[in-house]
């Protein structure tokens, strides 16, 4: 794989993190008021936000913590075999 499909790669990450970032904050939004004014309970936005949470985190590793730090340390171990 070159550099360019790598960066796309990664850039493709992010910005897929961030879509699903802010549809979460919209969507748990929404549900919050729907749930305060209709249902006076918090069950059903804390269940969404609990399981579609989990997926966020993920998106979040793959997109920044991930790549980075793997990246890391290939180059560490390319520095190492290099000496």
């Amino acid at each position: 794989m070159n550099l360019r499909e790598e960066a796309e790669k990664r850039v493709d990450a992010k910005i897929k993190f961030k879509e699903n970032l802010y549809k979460y904050l919209i969507v748990n939004t929404l549900i919050a008021i729907i749930c305060h004014i209709f249902l006076h309970s918090y069950w059903l936005v804390a269940c969404v936000m609990f399981f579609w949470g989990i997926g966020v985190i993920d998106d979040f590793f793959k997109a920044y913590s991930l790549s980075n730090h793997r990246e890391k340390l290939i180059q560490k171990e390319i520095s190492k075999m290099g000496d």
